[in-house]
Protein backbone atom coordinates (compact mmCIF):
# COMPACT_ATOMS: atom_id res chain seq x y z
CA UNK A 1 0.00 0.00 0.00
CA UNK A 2 1.56 3.24 -1.04
CA UNK A 3 1.67 5.78 2.19
CA UNK A 4 3.85 8.43 3.38
CA UNK A 5 6.56 7.30 5.18
CA UNK A 6 8.88 9.06 7.90
CA UNK A 7 12.17 10.32 7.37
CA UNK A 8 14.63 7.51 6.39
CA UNK A 9 17.83 7.32 8.54
CA UNK A 10 21.19 7.43 6.53
CA UNK A 11 23.12 4.31 6.72
CA UNK A 12 25.80 2.71 3.74
CA UNK A 13 23.96 -0.19 3.54
CA UNK A 14 24.26 -2.56 -0.03
CA UNK A 15 20.93 -3.24 -1.62
CA UNK A 16 21.37 -6.37 -1.52
CA UNK A 17 21.46 -6.77 1.93
CA UNK A 18 18.36 -4.66 2.59
CA UNK A 19 15.06 -6.73 3.02
CA UNK A 20 12.67 -3.99 1.43
CA UNK A 21 13.88 -1.72 -1.29
CA UNK A 22 13.22 1.83 -0.29
CA UNK A 23 11.35 4.14 -2.94
CA UNK A 24 10.48 7.83 -2.92
CA UNK A 25 7.47 8.45 -5.56
CA UNK A 26 6.79 12.49 -6.31
CA UNK A 27 3.41 11.92 -8.15
CA UNK A 28 0.48 14.04 -7.49
CA UNK A 29 -2.86 12.17 -6.76
CA UNK A 30 -5.06 15.76 -7.46
CA UNK A 31 -5.88 14.40 -11.01
CA UNK A 32 -6.31 10.42 -12.62
CA UNK A 33 -2.91 10.35 -14.04
CA UNK A 34 -1.30 10.39 -11.10
CA UNK A 35 -3.70 8.16 -9.24
CA UNK A 36 -3.21 5.72 -12.35
CA UNK A 37 0.10 5.89 -12.10
CA UNK A 38 0.11 5.57 -8.62
CA UNK A 39 -1.69 2.17 -8.68
CA UNK A 40 0.00 0.35 -11.69
CA UNK A 41 3.33 1.12 -8.98
CA UNK A 42 1.44 -0.48 -6.47
CA UNK A 43 0.35 -3.25 -8.20
CA UNK A 44 3.88 -4.47 -9.29
CA UNK A 45 5.00 -3.79 -5.71
CA UNK A 46 2.58 -5.86 -4.41
CA UNK A 47 3.35 -9.16 -6.70
CA UNK A 48 7.22 -8.25 -7.02
CA UNK A 49 7.82 -6.48 -3.89
CA UNK A 50 7.30 -5.83 -1.45
CA UNK A 51 8.61 -2.41 -1.03
CA UNK A 52 9.04 0.78 1.04
CA UNK A 53 7.96 3.99 -0.71
CA UNK A 54 8.25 7.77 0.59
CA UNK A 55 4.97 9.76 -0.87
CA UNK A 56 5.11 13.21 -1.08
CA UNK A 57 2.01 14.10 -3.49
CA UNK A 58 2.08 17.60 -2.88
CA UNK A 59 5.38 17.62 -4.42
CA UNK A 60 8.88 16.89 -3.55
CA UNK A 61 10.26 20.01 -3.86
CA UNK A 62 9.17 21.33 -0.83
CA UNK A 63 11.19 18.72 1.26
CA UNK A 64 14.17 18.96 -1.40
CA UNK A 65 17.20 19.38 1.58
CA UNK A 66 15.64 15.62 2.84
CA UNK A 67 16.78 14.15 -0.40
CA UNK A 68 19.88 13.16 0.74
CA UNK A 69 18.81 11.86 4.09
CA UNK A 70 16.15 9.35 3.16
CA UNK A 71 18.59 6.54 2.00
CA UNK A 72 16.30 5.52 -1.18
CA UNK A 73 17.07 2.91 -3.11
CA UNK A 74 14.93 4.32 -6.37
CA UNK A 75 13.11 7.16 -6.93
CA UNK A 76 9.87 7.87 -9.69
CA UNK A 77 9.21 11.47 -9.88
CA UNK A 78 7.63 14.00 -12.46
CA UNK A 79 10.07 16.32 -14.28
CA UNK A 80 10.45 18.87 -11.34
CA UNK A 81 12.28 22.26 -11.94
CA UNK A 82 15.53 20.37 -9.79
CA UNK A 83 15.26 17.24 -11.47
CA UNK A 84 19.38 17.58 -12.37
CA UNK A 85 20.00 17.18 -8.43
CA UNK A 86 18.29 13.54 -8.38
CA UNK A 87 21.07 12.49 -11.68
CA UNK A 88 23.42 14.44 -9.09
CA UNK A 89 22.40 11.91 -6.26
CA UNK A 90 23.59 8.84 -8.48
CA UNK A 91 19.70 7.01 -7.36
CA UNK A 92 18.19 4.71 -9.99
CA UNK A 93 14.82 6.96 -11.08
CA UNK A 94 12.67 7.19 -14.02
CA UNK A 95 10.93 10.41 -14.39
CA UNK A 96 7.40 10.97 -15.67
CA UNK A 97 7.48 13.80 -18.56
CA UNK A 98 5.11 16.44 -17.87
CA UNK A 99 6.60 19.71 -18.49
CA UNK A 100 9.94 19.01 -19.84
CA UNK A 101 11.53 17.50 -23.25
CA UNK A 102 13.14 14.07 -22.27
CA UNK A 103 15.94 13.96 -19.19
CA UNK A 104 18.92 12.88 -20.46
CA UNK A 105 20.33 10.25 -18.26
CA UNK A 106 16.87 9.11 -16.62
CA UNK A 107 14.69 6.46 -17.82
CA UNK A 108 11.71 8.53 -19.34
CA UNK A 109 8.02 7.85 -19.24
CA UNK A 110 6.25 10.17 -22.00
CA UNK A 111 2.94 9.80 -23.32
CA UNK A 112 1.93 8.54 -27.03
CA UNK A 113 1.56 12.39 -28.14
CA UNK A 114 0.85 11.16 -31.68
CA UNK A 115 -1.43 8.36 -31.31
CA UNK A 116 -3.35 10.64 -29.26
CA UNK A 117 -3.50 13.29 -31.23
CA UNK A 118 -4.63 11.31 -33.87
CA UNK A 119 -7.10 9.47 -32.05
CA UNK A 120 -8.63 12.59 -31.46
CA UNK A 121 -8.71 13.82 -35.14
CA UNK A 122 -10.08 10.72 -36.68
CA UNK A 123 -12.79 10.94 -34.13
CA UNK A 124 -13.91 14.18 -35.26
CA UNK A 125 -13.54 13.77 -39.01
CA UNK A 126 -16.12 10.59 -38.38
CA UNK A 127 -18.57 12.88 -37.11
CA UNK A 128 -18.36 14.82 -40.55
CA UNK A 129 -17.15 17.84 -39.57
CA UNK A 130 -15.23 19.90 -41.97
CA UNK A 131 -13.23 22.79 -39.47
CA UNK A 132 -10.98 22.14 -36.65
CA UNK A 133 -9.08 23.46 -34.33
CA UNK A 134 -6.43 22.29 -31.51
CA UNK A 135 -6.14 24.40 -28.45
CA UNK A 136 -3.21 23.88 -26.16
CA UNK A 137 0.07 25.16 -24.31
CA UNK A 138 2.34 26.86 -26.53
CA UNK A 139 5.37 25.76 -24.04
CA UNK A 140 4.45 22.32 -23.52
CA UNK A 141 6.19 19.75 -25.50
CA UNK A 142 3.64 17.17 -25.06
CA UNK A 143 0.81 19.49 -26.13
CA UNK A 144 3.11 21.09 -29.39
CA UNK A 145 3.20 17.40 -30.24
CA UNK A 146 -0.63 16.68 -29.97
CA UNK A 147 -1.55 19.22 -31.74
CA UNK A 148 1.40 18.86 -34.77
CA UNK A 149 -0.21 14.81 -34.71
CA UNK A 150 -4.14 16.38 -34.99
CA UNK A 151 -3.10 18.46 -37.32
CA UNK A 152 -1.09 16.37 -39.83
CA UNK A 153 -4.13 13.94 -39.67
CA UNK A 154 -6.56 16.90 -40.60
CA UNK A 155 -4.42 17.51 -43.29
CA UNK A 156 -4.28 13.95 -44.97
CA UNK A 157 -8.12 14.58 -45.00
CA UNK A 158 -8.01 17.44 -46.81
CA UNK A 159 -8.65 20.17 -44.20
CA UNK A 160 -6.65 22.92 -42.37
CA UNK A 161 -6.42 23.71 -38.27
CA UNK A 162 -7.12 26.25 -36.27
CA UNK A 163 -4.48 27.23 -33.57
CA UNK A 164 -4.95 28.64 -30.30
CA UNK A 165 -1.94 30.82 -29.31
CA UNK A 166 -0.95 30.47 -26.01
CA UNK A 167 1.73 32.34 -25.76
CA UNK A 168 -0.02 35.57 -26.40
CA UNK A 169 -1.55 36.07 -23.55
CA UNK A 170 0.35 33.99 -20.57
CA UNK A 171 0.19 37.49 -19.30
CA UNK A 172 -3.17 37.14 -18.18
CA UNK A 173 -3.67 37.53 -14.48
CA UNK A 174 -5.68 34.93 -14.10
CA UNK A 175 -8.35 32.47 -15.97
CA UNK A 176 -10.64 34.62 -15.79
CA UNK A 177 -9.18 37.15 -17.91
CA UNK A 178 -8.02 34.40 -20.65
CA UNK A 179 -11.31 32.91 -21.30
CA UNK A 180 -12.43 36.28 -22.22
CA UNK A 181 -9.77 35.98 -25.34
CA UNK A 182 -10.40 32.25 -25.72
CA UNK A 183 -14.54 33.06 -26.23
CA UNK A 184 -13.32 35.71 -29.48
CA UNK A 185 -11.23 33.23 -30.78
CA UNK A 186 -13.48 30.86 -30.71
CA UNK A 187 -16.58 33.32 -31.66
CA UNK A 188 -13.93 33.78 -35.05
CA UNK A 189 -13.69 30.39 -36.37
CA UNK A 190 -15.71 29.12 -39.01
CA UNK A 191 -18.72 26.94 -37.75
CA UNK A 192 -19.42 24.07 -37.26
CA UNK A 193 -15.99 23.26 -35.64
CA UNK A 194 -14.14 20.29 -33.99
CA UNK A 195 -11.99 21.41 -31.09
CA UNK A 196 -9.20 19.12 -29.92
CA UNK A 197 -7.33 20.50 -26.39
CA UNK A 198 -4.30 18.76 -25.37
CA UNK A 199 -5.75 17.21 -22.08
CA UNK A 200 -8.86 17.16 -20.24
CA UNK A 201 -8.30 20.42 -18.17
CA UNK A 202 -7.79 22.64 -21.52
CA UNK A 203 -11.02 20.88 -22.51
CA UNK A 204 -13.34 22.32 -19.73
CA UNK A 205 -11.36 25.72 -20.43
CA UNK A 206 -12.89 25.53 -23.87
CA UNK A 207 -15.93 24.39 -22.85
CA UNK A 208 -16.64 27.43 -20.44
CA UNK A 209 -15.33 29.69 -23.10
CA UNK A 210 -17.85 28.93 -25.36
CA UNK A 211 -20.61 29.61 -22.64
CA UNK A 212 -18.84 33.04 -22.47
CA UNK A 213 -19.00 33.05 -26.53
CA UNK A 214 -22.39 32.15 -26.50
CA UNK A 215 -21.51 29.12 -28.45
CA UNK A 216 -23.54 25.93 -28.49
CA UNK A 217 -21.59 22.63 -27.60
CA UNK A 218 -21.61 20.22 -29.23
CA UNK A 219 -24.26 22.02 -32.39
CA UNK A 220 -21.79 24.65 -33.11
CA UNK A 221 -18.09 23.28 -31.39
CA UNK A 222 -17.80 19.79 -30.59
CA UNK A 223 -14.40 19.20 -28.49
CA UNK A 224 -12.49 16.91 -26.94
CA UNK A 225 -9.91 16.62 -24.75
CA UNK A 226 -7.33 13.26 -23.55
CA UNK A 227 -6.60 11.37 -20.46
CA UNK A 228 -9.77 10.33 -19.85
CA UNK A 229 -10.34 11.69 -16.17
CA UNK A 230 -13.56 10.88 -15.72
CA UNK A 231 -14.20 13.38 -12.70
CA UNK A 232 -13.41 16.83 -15.48
CA UNK A 233 -15.54 15.25 -17.71
CA UNK A 234 -18.28 14.24 -16.59
CA UNK A 235 -18.19 17.98 -14.48
CA UNK A 236 -17.76 19.60 -17.38
CA UNK A 237 -21.21 20.77 -19.40
CA UNK A 238 -21.90 19.05 -21.05
CA UNK A 239 -19.86 16.11 -19.99
CA UNK A 240 -16.94 15.76 -22.37
CA UNK A 241 -15.45 13.34 -24.66
CA UNK A 242 -11.84 12.16 -24.05
CA UNK A 243 -8.73 10.11 -25.19
CA UNK A 244 -8.46 7.91 -23.18
CA UNK A 245 -4.69 6.53 -22.00
CA UNK A 246 -3.01 4.09 -20.33
CA UNK A 247 -1.32 5.66 -17.34
CA UNK A 248 -1.81 2.76 -15.04
CA UNK A 249 0.10 0.48 -17.10
CA UNK A 250 2.74 3.29 -17.85
CA UNK A 251 2.99 3.02 -13.55
CA UNK A 252 3.38 -1.13 -13.38
CA UNK A 253 6.17 -0.49 -16.56
CA UNK A 254 8.30 2.24 -14.69
CA UNK A 255 8.43 0.55 -11.21
CA UNK A 256 9.40 -2.92 -13.65
CA UNK A 257 12.31 -0.69 -15.09
CA UNK A 258 12.89 0.43 -11.50
CA UNK A 259 13.25 -2.56 -9.88
CA UNK A 260 15.89 -3.65 -12.70
CA UNK A 261 17.66 -0.60 -12.07
CA UNK A 262 18.01 -1.26 -8.35
CA UNK A 263 19.23 -4.39 -8.73
CA UNK A 264 22.01 -2.86 -11.18
CA UNK A 265 20.81 -4.13 -14.46
CA UNK A 266 20.43 -1.70 -17.47
CA UNK A 267 17.57 -0.53 -18.74
CA UNK A 268 15.88 -2.22 -21.93
CA UNK A 269 14.73 0.97 -22.83
CA UNK A 270 15.41 4.64 -21.79
CA UNK A 271 11.91 5.31 -22.54
CA UNK A 272 8.18 4.26 -21.34
CA UNK A 273 5.61 5.07 -24.03
CA UNK A 274 2.55 5.39 -22.58
CA UNK A 275 -0.20 4.34 -25.15
CA UNK A 276 -3.58 6.02 -26.29
CA UNK A 277 -6.28 3.46 -25.81
CA UNK A 278 -9.76 4.60 -27.38
CA UNK A 279 -11.86 7.82 -27.24
CA UNK A 280 -14.00 7.75 -24.83
CA UNK A 281 -17.39 9.78 -26.51
CA UNK A 282 -19.80 11.67 -24.14
CA UNK A 283 -21.71 14.55 -24.82
CA UNK A 284 -19.48 17.22 -26.29
CA UNK A 285 -19.15 15.61 -29.70
CA UNK A 286 -22.89 13.83 -30.01
CA UNK A 287 -23.16 15.22 -33.19
CA UNK A 288 -24.23 14.22 -36.51
CA UNK A 289 -23.11 16.64 -39.30
CA UNK A 290 -25.26 14.60 -41.99
CA UNK A 291 -27.83 16.55 -44.16
CA UNK A 292 -29.39 13.52 -45.06
CA UNK A 293 -32.09 12.91 -42.04
CA UNK A 294 -32.82 9.58 -43.09
CA UNK A 295 -28.85 8.70 -42.59
CA UNK A 296 -28.56 10.38 -39.70
CA UNK A 297 -31.33 7.78 -37.96
CA UNK A 298 -29.44 5.17 -39.43
CA UNK A 299 -26.10 6.58 -37.73
CA UNK A 300 -27.83 7.05 -34.59
CA UNK A 301 -29.71 3.16 -34.75
CA UNK A 302 -25.95 1.98 -34.64
CA UNK A 303 -24.73 3.81 -32.12
CA UNK A 304 -27.73 3.70 -30.05
CA UNK A 305 -27.60 -0.59 -30.77
CA UNK A 306 -23.71 -1.14 -30.46
CA UNK A 307 -23.61 -3.73 -28.16
CA UNK A 308 -26.25 -5.91 -29.94
CA UNK A 309 -25.85 -7.92 -32.91
CA UNK A 310 -28.10 -6.23 -35.26
CA UNK A 311 -27.45 -6.64 -39.12
CA UNK A 312 -27.91 -4.13 -42.20
CA UNK A 313 -31.71 -5.12 -42.55
CA UNK A 314 -32.12 -3.52 -38.66
CA UNK A 315 -30.44 -0.03 -40.05
CA UNK A 316 -32.50 0.06 -43.02
CA UNK A 317 -35.76 -0.67 -41.42
CA UNK A 318 -34.71 2.11 -38.33
CA UNK A 319 -33.66 5.05 -41.02
CA UNK A 320 -37.39 4.04 -43.16
CA UNK A 321 -34.92 2.84 -46.50
CA UNK A 322 -34.31 0.15 -48.70
CA UNK A 323 -31.12 -1.82 -48.08
CA UNK A 324 -30.32 -0.67 -51.44
CA UNK A 325 -30.58 2.87 -50.75
CA UNK A 326 -29.32 3.30 -47.50
CA UNK A 327 -26.26 1.28 -48.96
CA UNK A 328 -25.93 3.76 -51.75
CA UNK A 329 -26.18 6.93 -49.93
CA UNK A 330 -23.91 5.52 -47.38
CA UNK A 331 -21.08 5.13 -50.42
CA UNK A 332 -21.78 8.50 -51.20
CA UNK A 333 -21.92 10.82 -48.23
CA UNK A 334 -19.60 8.49 -45.68
CA UNK A 335 -17.55 6.72 -48.26
CA UNK A 336 -17.97 3.86 -46.42
CA UNK A 337 -20.56 0.87 -46.39
CA UNK A 338 -22.69 0.27 -44.14
CA UNK A 339 -21.84 -2.41 -42.63
CA UNK A 340 -17.91 -1.40 -42.18
CA UNK A 341 -19.65 1.14 -39.72
CA UNK A 342 -21.56 -1.79 -38.06
CA UNK A 343 -18.28 -3.63 -37.33
CA UNK A 344 -16.23 -0.41 -36.21
CA UNK A 345 -18.87 0.59 -34.11
CA UNK A 346 -18.81 -2.96 -32.41
CA UNK A 347 -15.09 -3.39 -32.19
CA UNK A 348 -14.91 0.09 -30.47
CA UNK A 349 -17.04 -1.73 -28.08
CA UNK A 350 -15.15 -4.48 -27.81
CA UNK A 351 -11.67 -2.88 -27.17
CA UNK A 352 -13.47 -0.87 -24.25
CA UNK A 353 -14.97 -3.70 -22.47
CA UNK A 354 -10.98 -5.21 -23.07
CA UNK A 355 -9.48 -2.59 -21.72
CA UNK A 356 -11.35 -0.53 -19.13
CA UNK A 357 -13.13 -4.45 -17.63
CA UNK A 358 -11.42 -7.22 -16.47
CA UNK A 359 -14.54 -9.29 -17.78
CA UNK A 360 -13.33 -12.80 -19.17
CA UNK A 361 -13.64 -12.74 -23.01
CA UNK A 362 -16.08 -15.07 -22.58
CA UNK A 363 -18.58 -12.69 -20.52
CA UNK A 364 -17.95 -9.87 -23.13
CA UNK A 365 -18.81 -12.11 -25.94
CA UNK A 366 -22.29 -13.16 -24.31
CA UNK A 367 -22.57 -9.66 -23.36
CA UNK A 368 -21.91 -8.31 -27.22
CA UNK A 369 -24.08 -10.96 -28.71
CA UNK A 370 -21.69 -13.70 -29.83
CA UNK A 371 -22.25 -16.91 -29.77
CA UNK A 372 -19.05 -17.76 -28.68
CA UNK A 373 -15.56 -16.48 -27.26
CA UNK A 374 -14.20 -18.14 -30.84
CA UNK A 375 -17.08 -16.24 -32.83
CA UNK A 376 -15.57 -12.92 -30.95
CA UNK A 377 -12.20 -13.69 -31.41
CA UNK A 378 -12.39 -14.26 -35.60
CA UNK A 379 -14.59 -11.00 -35.79
CA UNK A 380 -12.00 -9.15 -33.31
CA UNK A 381 -8.87 -10.53 -35.48
CA UNK A 382 -10.03 -10.00 -39.13
CA UNK A 383 -10.53 -6.54 -37.73
CA UNK A 384 -7.87 -5.80 -35.31
CA UNK A 385 -5.08 -7.75 -37.02
CA UNK A 386 -4.78 -9.44 -33.30
CA UNK A 387 -6.73 -11.74 -30.97
CA UNK A 388 -8.51 -10.15 -28.08
CA UNK A 389 -6.12 -11.49 -25.47
CA UNK A 390 -3.13 -9.84 -26.99
CA UNK A 391 -5.27 -6.20 -27.14
CA UNK A 392 -6.27 -6.47 -23.56
CA UNK A 393 -2.24 -7.26 -22.93
CA UNK A 394 -1.02 -4.84 -24.95
CA UNK A 395 -3.15 -1.67 -23.82
CA UNK A 396 -5.04 -3.16 -20.87
CA UNK A 397 -4.23 -2.75 -17.29
CA UNK A 398 -0.83 -4.79 -16.64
Amino acid sequence: MISSQRQFTSNNRHFANRRVPRVILEIESSRASGRSLLRGIADYARHRGPWSFYWEPGGLEKKWPRLKTLNADGIILRDVERVQEVIACGVPAVVIGHSKKEVTGLVNVISDSAAIGRMAAEHLLRVQLRHFAFCGFDDKPWSRLRGQSFSARIREAGYDTHFYRWSRVRAAVSWHSERLYMAEWLRSLPKPIGVMACNDDRGQNVIEACKVAGLRVPDEVAIIGADNDELVCELSDPPMSSVAINFERAGYESAQVLDRLMRGQAAANNTILVPAMHVSARQSTDLLLVSDPQLAKALRFIREHSRQAVGVAAVAAAAGLSRRVLEKRFRTLLARSVLSELRRVRIEQICRLLVETNQPISQIALALGYENVEHIARYFRREKKMTPLAYRKQYGQA
